[in-house]
């Protein structure tokens, strides 16, 4: 954890229109799950670490390597405690930007990029016990070669987040009404504490 204040950056958050501030490339995926927030969060904080990403953990190694070999920060391995996340605190290649538990996770990428990403984690509930939980990987790209890098990656990152929410489904051991699926992103909103 560094010290110091931790602030999502402005286009991750602010829910300006598309023309503002550049092209925001999204991914999104949701899951209807029979489980209430509670039961549901701890897999999401439990992301990352030695428990990994539940889907695909050696291509997030890999990118692990990658990044050291371009000069980054690569994958640390880590996080300071194993089921309990705190704002500032630094996961694998990630800072977690925003905690709400049991309803907001949004991880900043601290890895080398052509631009800024976050990995956002949603959980809705939507009554009767069941709880909507949503993942979705924003992209702020630099240039041309920020739009090269998603659009290359876009089929892998479909493939990765997409099994990553199934696995995280599976985890809970609860049923799955319905997906996981893709969804439209909804512009970034603040979310109330």
């Amino acid at each position: 954890m560094d010290a110091g204040a931790v602030a999502p950056p402005e286009w991750a958050s602010c829910g300006d229109v598309d023309y503002a501030g550049g092209t925001i490339l999204a991914c999104g995926y949701r899951v209807l799950l029979q489980a209430s927030a509670e039961e549901v969060w701890p897999v999401i904080q439990g992301i990352g670490g030695q428990a990994g990403y539940y889907f695909g953990n050696y291509l997030w190694k890999l990118r692990g390597y990658v990044d050291r070999l371009l000069g980054g920060i690569g994958f640390r391995a880590g996080r300071r405690h194993p089921q309990e996340l705190h704002t500032g605190d630094a996961l694998d290649f990630w800072r977690v930007l925003q905690k709400v538990p049991p309803h907001h996770l949004l991880l900043l990428a601290e890895m080398k990029l052509p631009g800024e990403a976050v990995l956002e984690f949603r959980l809705t509930s939507l009554g009767n016990g069941v709880t909507e939980l949503t993942q979705l990987a924003r992209f702020l790209p630099r240039g041309l070669a920020g739009l090269i890098y998603w659009y290359a990656l876009y089929p892998f990152h479909q493939w990765i987040y997409g099994g990553m929410l199934k696995a995280m489904a599976h985890r809970v051991k609860k049923p799955i009404l319905s997906g996981p699926g893709q969804v439209a992103p909804k512009p970034p909103t603040r979310p109330k504490p």
